[in-house]
């Protein structure tokens, strides 16, 4: 039992992985329709290449979605939508009218006839008014009851929710429905201008003062009274809807048994293709209906697994800086069943197309996060998994594999935000021109070309948009760097390089050497030319806790080292990487860049303080562990190349003599005793690289150092 429990404990990274894997490839196979594959492929426009084909039972041809929709409208156009009729509104506007009214007759009386209240009404006078007021509230409120019994729409309800190509619709009236033209219903606008015409149309021949009357016309604004009292019944027309299309057949005739449906060779046209179509639907149906069924989710299992397989060994041989991180493949597979959900959810919807799968967005963000090959194998890994349930596989899977390609291409200088941008621009034209060149092979004509798949292929493309904030949400959720934040990190005003270059100006100095020459040695080699200049700006910050001890910070006769024995000294100078390490995490740095400060001296030696102790102290030579760092060694390429760099540079500033010999005897001797101590072991690089890293360490230095003319004294 122990024996188990430690080997575990010894094994636990490796059994993550596994469960990851399972778990994944579990997740993938519940998101696969229950339905078995269709053994034929087939294209419009092509030869049949598999043997003769007969009827294996008999089964009915489905229309195409463009003839069920050609049938669907021409049902429609009988449709007329319903509209219910709110008697309240008409009460209470009505009501607010009649308030309205008598406040405002009032004003006119005291104003046109100069009393201070309205005469009573049992005078001539008095009578005489109101009958005028009679006469103007009967007209007024006679006006607003003609519009409300019309009935007022809004015009987003009457003329935009629902096509209506017989210019009827349906007002219901408590429980009865009556047709009514379009024409004889009000929307707002109209009521307005019905209103405003019969107010200023309107003969007042019987009135005294009839411009008087006019003006308290106009005052009176009837448009204020007007509201909606015809509403759009959405459930009502729906089950109308759904009624006038239940009678509305999905099949045109049968197929008999038996019966031969195309030879070999034979070219696929449109109603062959529909027939074929038909018996895939049908054949699927069938097998996931049938008792199969466990044995098809077997096959399903097995195959993702294979798939997933191949990606897990990818990972394992050939990039190991990856799977040695369970966090990275943790995330590689969130991202391929987060896409294969997506996928299946669109390739289910059928009111959305499968052209509008942003499949493009995974290689954007594995190119953003590891390396363009990474990107292009993972995003080969998405389509096979994906094809197997996508509608025209072949097509599907050609289509968004050129769409990623470009994707990736198009990804230099990721920390602009317009590559994006264009990269967004780039997957919508290579969608277009992929599928304009299939339609050509397929129909042999631009006739049936379905443009509003371009419309698909749009929205596809601002999708892929989206994968700038998700680029920022992934690295904040598992610590990756992006290249923007590598750019931002590497500012030489930030507030830490910036307390370096003032504390230890030395130090800084030497670390901008070490970052352009690394950067350039990446460059040529290979790797992350961000990243390993951000880690070499970063690499020695531990000495700004004592930076008068590492000698480019010394003046010239002022060397604290003769204070303290040789064991003292290496304590003090080894103590820089953990103290940048403190430093690095007190500041927040990313855990990639506190690596390059971990690894810069890998499991080296202060040579200068143990060669001294060794020749005082010859026998004491066992105590090589006091002057080695800790390490632990580089284990990515730019981190190798980083220690090449912080090592040359320091010591080529001890040198007299700045030739070119001398320079490539520095290189040469200091990397090469790095290899003896087995340095760049746990490292992807080879000897081929570091052959090209000397070499430009060499040009580099040699241009730095070259000799100047003496300028003569005045």
């Amino acid at each position: 039992m122990k024996n188990v429990i430690s080997y575990l404990r010894a094994n636990v990274k490796g059994i993550l992985r596994i469960l990851y894997l399972i778990a994944t490839i579990t997740v993938i196979v519940y998101l696969f329709p229950r339905e078995g594959k269709f053994r034929y492929e087939f294209q419009r426009g092509k030869p049949w290449l598999h043997e003769d084909l007969y009827a294996p039972y008999d089964f009915p041809v489905y229309k195409t979605m463009e003839e069920l929709q050609a049938e669907k409208d021409s049902i429609l156009k009988d449709f007329k939508p319903y509209f219910k009729l709110d008697t309240n509104v008409v009460a209470k506007e009505m009501d607010k009218f009649r308030n309205d009214f008598e406040k405002r007759w009032k004003q006119y009386v005291r104003q046109q006839y100069d009393l201070k209240q309205e005469p009573a009404g049992n005078t001539w006078r008095g009578k005489m008014i109101l009958r005028e007021k009679e006469k103007l509230y009967r007209m007024t409120s006679g006006l607003l009851l003609n519009v409300y019994n019309h009935g007022i729409v809004e015009v987003a309800d009457a003329f935009t929710r629902d096509s209506n190509p017989s210019s009827t619709i349906v007002i219901l009236r408590g429980n009865v429905a009556e047709q009514t033209d379009t024409t004889a219903v009000y929307t707002l606008k109209t009521a307005y201008e019905y209103l405003k015409k019969q107010i200023h149309g309107v003969p007042l021949t019987p009135f005294r003062d009839q411009e008087a009357v006019r003006e308290f016309l106009t005052e009176l604004n009837l448009n204020e009274y007007v509201e909606p009292n015809l509403f759009y019944d959405r459930e009502t027309s729906q089950k109308v809807k759904e009624s006038m299309i239940s009678g509305l057949s999905l099949t045109r005739g049968m197929v008999q048994r038996g019966e031969r449906i195309i030879s070999r060779g034979e070219i696929v046209n449109a109603r062959t293709y529909q027939i074929l179509e038909s018996l895939k639907i049908e054949y699927e149906k069938r097998l996931g209906a049938s008792a199969n069924y466990l044995l098809i989710l077997a096959g399903q299992f097995l195959l993702v697994s294979i798939i997933l397989l191949m990606l897990f060994l990818f990972l394992m041989y050939f990039r190991t800086y990856i799977f040695a991180h369970t966090k990275d493949l943790l995330f590689i597979f969130f991202l391929l069943v987060l896409f294969v959900g997506l996928s299946r959810w669109i390739i289910s919807n059928p009111t959305l197309s499968y052209y509008l799968i942003p499949l493009a967005i995974v290689p954007i963000i594995i190119r953003t996060f590891y390396d363009a090959r990474l990107a292009l194998f993972i995003h080969m890994i998405l389509l096979m998994i994906v094809g197997f349930f996508a509608p025209n596989s072949f097509e599907f899977v050609f289509l968004n594999f050129i769409a990623g390609i470009v994707a990736i291409i198009s990804l230099t200088n990721i920390y602009r935000r317009n590559k994006f941008i264009m990269s967004a621009v780039m997957v919508f034209f290579s969608y277009s021109l992929v599928y304009l060149g299939n339609t050509m092979i397929q129909e042999g004509s631009l006739e049936n070309m379905h443009w509003m798949n371009y419309v698909w292929f749009s929205g596809n493309a601002f999708l892929v948009l989206l994968s700038f904030p998700l680029v920022y949400v992934f690295e904040k959720t598992f610590g990756f760097l992006s290249d923007a934040t590598l750019v931002e990190l590497a500012d030489t005003n930030q507030p830490l390089l910036r307390e370096l270059a003032e504390k230890a100006p030395g130090t800084f100095q030497h670390s901008l050497q070490v970052a352009n020459l690394a950067e350039e040695a990446v460059r040529i080699v290979g790797g992350n030319q961000l990243l390993i200049r951000a880690g070499a700006l970063y690499h020695d910050i531990g000495k700004m806790t004592n930076p008068v001890y590492f000698i480019e910070n010394q003046r010239e006769g002022l060397n604290p080292h003769e204070a303290l024995s040789f064991k003292e000294s290496a304590s003090v100078i080894i103590s820089h990487v953990p103290k940048g390490i403190e430093i690095a995490r007190k500041h927040n740095l990313p855990k990639q860049i506190v690596d390059f400060i971990r690894t810069h001296h890998g499991t080296t030696k202060v040579q200068y303080f143990y060669r001294n102790y060794i020749h005082k102290y010859p026998e004491k030579s066992s105590d090589v562990e006091d002057f080695t760092y800790p390490g632990p060694k580089p284990f990515t390429r730019e981190m190798a190349i980083l220690m090449m760099a912080d090592s040359v540079e320091a010591a080529s500033r001890s040198l007299k003599d700045y030739s070119e010999e001398t320079l490539g005897n520095l290189v040469e001797d200091i990397i090469n005793y790095q290899l003896r101590e087995g340095q760049f072991n746990e490292a992807p690089i080879t000897f081929r690289d570091i052959s090209k890293v000397k070499e430009i360490f060499k040009n580099r230095l040699t241009n730095i150092y070259h000799a100047r003319i003496e300028y003569p004294k005045q």
